[in-house]
């Protein structure tokens, strides 16, 4: 499978991007610093670019199955809908090239359409994360836009509850009702995953270890 990814120098994304080049895909990266991504696999192309500048996303698309996008800049998202511009761009671009696959990430503390936060991530979310709210108010508004205007795409949200960068702590699983602190490479492994499960199309759930919570 031919993966375009954005957000690829992130501290998930570079996880994604091995991860995915040892599972046997092809990866388009776009980075704003490309020399961020130290990878080097000949099924590994590196484009120079920002998602806050214009692009040129059909030939991003071209030849692509499937896009993902694990983007965040919490200073921009403070005043500016970054995300949403810019998934609002990528979706009718998507639909002209016929790539109809899509895994978007998101924070944990991002709520569900048409769903409120369980009380103690409300609470997380007003107090210790309260800096971020930015982030979450972005993600939100992208997950109402492919719930209302992109429904004819594949597209699947995952609302990751990322921690460190440390090893990995197990295998995460798609859960609606908790969400586990991942370390990035177990975001990103669960995130690969995600992307071609077609029991997650249009879902927009978190993610529990094996041994919290899950549904």
């Amino acid at each position: 499978m031919q993966i375009l990814v954005f957000g690829a120098t992130g501290q998930t994304g570079q996880h994604f991007v091995r991860l995915a080049l040892a599972g046997g895909h092809s990866v388009r990266a776009v980075a704003r610093t490309p020399g961020k991504l130290t990878l080097v696999d000949d099924h590994l192309e590196v484009v120079q670019g920002s998602i806050t500048e214009p692009l040129d996303l059909d030939r991003l698309l071209d030849g692509v199955d499937a896009v993902v996008a694990m983007l965040g800049d919490r200073q921009a998202q403070e005043t500016r809908m970054v995300n949403t511009e810019f998934v609002r761009e990528l979706v009718p671009a998507m639909r002209r090239g016929g790539v109809r696959r899509f895994l978007y990430q998101a924070g944990g503390l991002s709520a569900v359409p048409g769903k409120r936060l369980p009380l103690v991530l409300r609470i997380v979310r007003r107090t210790i994360a309260r800096s971020y709210d930015g982030q979450h108010r972005d993600n939100e508004a992208v997950m109402r836009y492919l719930d209302t205007e992109a429904r004819d795409l594949q597209w699947t949200v995952h609302r990751a509850g990322i921690g460190s960068d440390g090893p990995s702590k197990g295998t995460l699983r798609r859960s609606s009702s908790w969400i586990s602190i991942g370390t990035f490479v177990d975001c990103a492994e669960y995130s690969l995953r995600l992307l071609t499960d077609d029991r997650a199309v249009h879902s927009c759930d978190g993610s529990a270890y094996a041994r919290g919570r899950r549904d």
